[in-house]
């Protein structure tokens, strides 16, 4: 594997601290944990004490520093070496739940909400989708009316990562009109009276990471939990956007250079009519398409790292990135799982997983059709214009 050309030595020991860790927290209990549907919230603490939960955190709130380079390459060794992409998603959940409250949130919350979950003693979620409301976010219906120093909170919210045990959710709510600009977000925490969480939801692939439905049923939360402004929480969800879009085409390029991986080990290993399946020709070719299409997806993720790290906000490049890695993805963990054969349908093969796992990309995050949507707005596709 060709590392981000963005990484530097400080990249490489950071990787060889997380595959250490991978290799020796998860990576034992990969299949167990996927079976079991859940894995340990034990796992936290430890990767708090290892370091990796605060990278790119300020260490002022507990974190260890770093950007957004480090928590890529962090990411990436997760699932190489941990080869979990559940358990991935379910520690990363911090990672969307909490950049709300790091931009718009006061110095109060951000020292009363952050330090606890960068020390894996809390877990963090963000919830915005809903039945009725998945990529038309401003869509949602969930609805907080103002009562005195108190929003009572009534609806729903669905498919959310860590939904059933998080301890705290960075909620987006109706305050106001319909539209983005009603829109406010609102940290609820475990225990709020009216605020109850279903069990875990069976999925077709991260099943070792809980996904919920959560319930609003007159739910009072204190005004002190409103993350900015009233009818401002849209900015919070924007600035989420590029930074989950691209953790999510990080993932992607991830399981697939693991499903390329465990191909070449397979193909080297198996024979077939006296032959190793790797000397076939086609397999040969085969194997060099799949890595063929995961460097090309890897370069156009390493671009919008890269300028995320420098403060740019990319939507449209960032659209394309989840696309062209979410494709990538689904392209090798289908031929991962034929070249294979009979094992690679079997639950306890690694590549079986990958292929379960590999599919929710084109869908969160924005799907593939609205990240074309994002893309063809962008570039002026479908304005007329005048031509002279």
């Amino acid at each position: 594997m060709s590392p981000y050309l963005f990484e530097t030595e400080e990249h490489s020991a950071l990787r060889r601290q997380v595959r250490r860790f991978a290799e020796t927290e998860i990576l034992p209990h990969a299949h167990t944990w996927d079976e079991a549907g859940l894995f340990p919230r034990e796992l936290f603490v430890k990767a708090a004490e290892a370091g990796f939960l605060g990278i790119g955190y300020p260490e002022e709130l507990g974190g260890v520093g770093g950007d957004v380079t480090h928590v890529v390459a962090a990411a990436d060794e997760i699932i190489l070496a941990g080869q979990q992409v559940g358990v991935a998603a379910g520690l990363g959940s911090m990672s969307i739940g909490l950049p709300p409250i790091l931009k718009l949130g006061s110095a109060e919350q951000q020292q009363r909400l952050v330090p606890p979950v960068l020390r894996g003693e809390k877990i963090a979620a963000l919830a915005i989708t809903e039945p009725g409301a998945g990529s038309d976010v401003a869509g949602i219906k969930t609805r907080a009316v103002r009562d005195g120093d108190h929003y009572v909170v009534n609806g729903s919210k669905t498919f959310i990562t860590s939904g059933a045990r998080a301890d705290l959710v960075t909620t987006a709510v109706r305050t106001g009109a319909e539209g983005a600009g009603g829109i406010s977000l609102l940290v609820i925490e475990r225990g709020t009276e009216g605020f109850s969480a279903g069990e875990p939801m069976k999925k077709m692939g991260w099943c070792a990471s809980d996904t919920a439905e959560l319930f609003f049923d007159d739910a009072r939360v204190p005004v002190a939990n409103l993350v900015g402004q009233e009818n401002q929480g849209f900015l919070g969800i924007l600035a989420n956007f590029v930074p989950e879009r691209l953790f999510l085409a990080c993932q992607s390029v991830a399981i697939a250079e693991l499903a390329l991986r465990e191909s070449v080990t397979y193909t080297r290993e198996r024979e077939a009519f006296g032959r190793r399946v790797v000397d076939f020709q086609v397999t040969r070719h085969r194997l060099a398409e799949m890595s063929t299409r995961i460097a090309a997806a890897r370069a156009l993720v390493g671009e919008v790292t890269m300028r995320a790290a420098r403060g740019e906000q990319e939507h449209c490049l960032a659209a394309k990135a989840k696309n062209a890695a979410t494709a990538a993805a689904s392209f090798v963990v289908d031929h991962a799982v034929q070249l294979h054969g009979g094992a690679g349908y079997m639950r306890e093969v690694t590549v079986e997983r990958l292929y379960r796992d590999a599919r929710l990309y084109a869908i969160g995050g924005g799907t593939n059709e609205i990240m074309n949507e994002i893309i063809a707005k962008a570039e002026g596709y479908g304005t007329r214009r005048t031509h002279r």
